[in-house]
């Protein structure tokens, strides 16, 4: 939390519990807070799980007038498309595992409003999310959440180190029950409301996203083994990802087989034994580096937001980094990110590319 007092504050409000309570703890701290709720997408199904869509931004108007703070509602949904929805067909397309929360952060909500943020006079944008900003020798640092279960680190690691200096991030000594608990005692709409899951613009399947943006990512193609033997067909590359089992229609075999490689350009999805997937080399593009690149020489890594990380020396170079890792991991999907730690402190990070 901030120390200075009597600050004016741009609250990012998606309606959901945790970004309510920030705007709260804000409020409740003396600072002038200013809600924001970005309207992303709309002519899609609102289900449980979505957000930053009707019902969301009435709950989020909802707690703003509870709170007596101002609160705006942006129309960022052509943004959106084309920054986050459109990239993550683009990138199935290309045989890649998209993460459209990180583009969502880096493009849309680490840009545009960080940007109407500045424009309103802000001191400075506040979000729910669960990630601590702490000040370091070198000027604002990144690390993960106190509540290890919650943190998000690994989707933010593309903020910059202007952006971060200018973030704040309320929840992140904090606990989800906690956040809750103060829901609660405010009497505030959402208290109790779920979390939002899955990919927020998918209404039912993915590939329904992907087949309108880039049909040709659902044209047919060969299942092809690491020697290049056709074994079977498949119905569009966009339908797999690197490390996938079922839905190869290759049951039977005596040994289990796995996605290792997508060739797109080629509509071909390449199979192998499980010892295939396991890699201890990985190169990076698009590096992001919140720290300097010395700090990672010896270091921790994640390659999946679910995956523990794992020691592993990292090196910049001139096109992004190469990892190093200690034990191979399997299931390196081009598309996905590394992002590297020293304990608590997020480093940096890059897009996982093809060898």
């Amino acid at each position: 939390m901030m120390t200075a007092k009597h600050q004016r504050v741009v609250a990012a409000m998606s309606g959901g519990v945790d970004s309510s309570v920030t705007a709260a703890l804000l409020q409740r701290a003396g600072h002038e807070v200013v809600g924001i709720t970005l309207q992303l997408y709309s002519g899609v199904q609102q289900r449980k799980g979505a957000c930053c869509a009707g019902q969301d931004i009435y709950d989020a108007k909802r707690v703003a007038d509870k709170l007596g703070i101002s609160h705006y509602v942006l129309d960022y949904e052509e943004r959106f498309k084309k920054a986050v929805i459109e990239d993550f067909a683009d990138s199935y397309a290309r045989g890649e595992t998209p993460i459209p929360c990180v583009r969502c952060n880096e493009r849309v909500k680490f840009a545009d409003l960080l940007q109407a943020a500045r424009d309103l006079g802000a001191d400075a944008l506040a979000t729910g999310h669960y990630v601590q900003r702490l000040d370091g020798p070198n000027g604002a640092e990144m690390h993960r959440a106190v509540d290890d279960s919650r943190d998000q680190s690994y989707f933010l690691f593309a903020t910059t180190r202007e952006q971060l200096s200018y973030l704040q991030f309320p929840l992140g000594g904090m606990t989800k029950p906690r956040v809750r608990e103060i829901a609660a005692e405010l009497g505030l709409v959402n208290a109790e409301k779920p979390d939002s899951q899955d990919i927020c613009f998918v209404s039912t399947d993915y590939t329904d996203v992907v087949r309108r943006l880039q049909p040709l990512a659902g044209e047919p193609g060969d299942i092809v083994d690491e020697q290049g033997n056709v074994l079977g067909q498949h119905a569009g590359v966009m339908n797999f990802t690197v490390g996938q089992r079922k839905g190869l229609g290759l049951s039977g075999r005596e040994e289990p087989l796995f996605v290792v490689q997508i060739d797109a350009s080629n509509r071909r999805v390449v199979v192998g034994p499980r010892t295939s997937l396991a890699a201890s080399r990985i190169v990076l593009q698009s590096v992001n580096w919140l720290a300097d690149p010395s700090e990672a020489a010896e270091c921790f890594v994640k390659i999946r937001s679910m995956r523990a990380p794992v020691p592993a020396r990292v090196r910049a170079t001139s096109t992004g980094a190469e990892v190093e890792l200690a034990v191979p991991e399997e299931a390196v999907a081009p598309g996905q990110a590394c992002v590297f730690y020293a304990g608590t402190k997020v480093l940096g990070g890059g897009w996982i590319a093809r060898d």
